[in-house]
């Protein structure tokens, strides 16, 4: 983690005029379109009252993504230097997750990143599939034992263990650490992660992750974190503390993204009848509901950070040097210049569907593949065993967590017959 000056007790409170992100996340629809008709550059406050800037339409966006004055080096934003951000933000293990392939640039990251891409190419993921299929029947097969007609939670039963069990086989985490990393992850994410237990978090997330690159230092299997390991011992020198950040990123993001996808992508199923019977119907394809559910519901609201290293001009407004910038996924994918006037509604037969919801850039998700195919692979699943489901509770009902980065639920209650 990077050192900075020791911080005041208080962030600075004066953002004149800037968007205030809910920490709640009570309604996120409307605060993407409040930030997306503020223009495509705006100053926001982020939970925890640290400011930044956002990006919210595509065409700026995708410039943004891929300019080299934006960079992911912390020690280039100005309040970090400053001592303005407190070591207990509930935001800070997603503001500085140490060095990985995230947080550099260039030929660092290219170096970084390499391994991982090669280990999750599209022809290496679709080898996966069989095993996705397996697990997939006997989550399936679970669920069908069920009591008929029973409340059932959708997103702990289905959405969670499967894209959680894929990527910890991947990586080489046990099953057993699971319920751990569960609890750790679900104060990472959150806003409302009380500041007296951030540090311990961290800490425990920390020591977690070494543990785990340890034992497989002692005893190497086929995963990657073994790779990643071997690799090390073959001259491309990454550190221990490079690999044990590359597990827990891929952990994090390789999980959490995946669920949105699932629970997202059923919750726009069953708020649009006239959609759902398009797809069940088998006239438009599940790829299609696995891309507009990426453009229309993100899985991933918003990111944190790019660093200006210089000003940076976007549309008729200025991102200073110094400053932060977060990426706002939820905003970007319905904006009507990129995606028409009917950018507002879920439609399954859009074409072209050229959205950017894993990125764009260097930095693009590395995992998208695989997120794609575990989403290929449920969610057709799931509606030919279970055609009848509804949802089991009013949409009107369903509760956000309190996560900046992710569009997530608390749960996802549905009747499966």
């Amino acid at each position: 983690m990077s050192s900075r000056p020791s911080s005041p007790s208080q962030c600075p409170v004066d953002h004149g005029g800037a968007i205030t992100l809910d920490p709640f996340v009570g309604d996120l629809d409307a605060e993407s379109a409040a930030l997306r008709a503020a223009g495509p550059l705006v100053r926001v406050v982020l939970p925890g009252g640290v400011a930044c800037y956002s990006v919210t339409h595509h065409a700026e966006a995708r410039k943004l993504l891929t300019d080299p004055r934006l960079v992911k080096d912390i020690d280039v934003w100005g309040a970090w230097q400053r001592g303005e951000i407190p070591p207990d933000w509930p935001l800070i293990g997603l503001a500085n997750p140490g060095r990985s392939m995230l947080t550099v640039d260039g030929e660092e990251h290219r170096r970084l990143r390499a391994l991982v891409a090669q280990a999750l190419t599209v022809r290496r993921v679709e080898r996966l599939r069989a095993g996705i299929e397996t697990l997939t029947t006997s989550m399936l097969d679970r669920l069908a034992a069920l009591p008929e007609g029973e409340v059932v939670d959708l997103k702990a039963e289905f959405a969670y263990p499967l894209p959680m069990n894929v990527v910890s086989e991947l990586m080489g985490v046990d099953a057993a650490d699971h319920p751990r990393l569960k609890s750790l992850f679900e104060k990472f994410f959150s806003t409302q992660t009380p500041p007296e237990e951030v540090p311990q978090m961290m800490a425990d997330l920390g020591e977690m992750f070494a543990g785990i690159v340890e034992s497989k230092r002692r005893a190497p299997g086929d995963d990657l974190t073994s790779a990643l390991l071997a690799a090390s011992e073959d001259g491309d020198h990454l550190s221990t503390e490079e690999i044990t950040n590359t597990l827990q990123l891929m952990i994090a993001a390789g999980h959490e993204t995946t669920i949105s996808l699932i629970v997202n992508a059923v919750v726009a199923l069953e708020t649009h009848p006239e959609q759902r019977k398009l797809v069940l119907d088998g006239a438009v394809p599940w790829e299609n509901v696995i891309e507009e559910t990426l453009r229309w519901s993100t899985p991933t609201s918003h990111v944190l950070f790019r660093f200006a290293t210089e000003d940076v001009v976007v549309g008729d407004r200025v991102l200073p040097a110094g400053e932060a910038l977060i990426v706002s996924f939820g905003a970007i994918g319905r904006d009507e210049a990129q995606h028409g006037a009917t950018a507002g509604d879920f439609d399954v037969t859009r074409t072209p569907n050229r959205h950017i919801s894993f990125g764009h850039g260097p930095h693009v998700c590395p995992g998208a593949a695989l997120s794609r195919l575990e989403a290929g692979v449920a969610l057709p699943a799931l509606y030919a065993r279970f055609p009848s489901l509804t949802l089991g509770v009013p949409a009107a009902a369903l509760r956000n967590k309190p996560i900046v980065t992710q569009n997530d639920l608390f749960d996802l209650p549905v009747r499966l017959t």
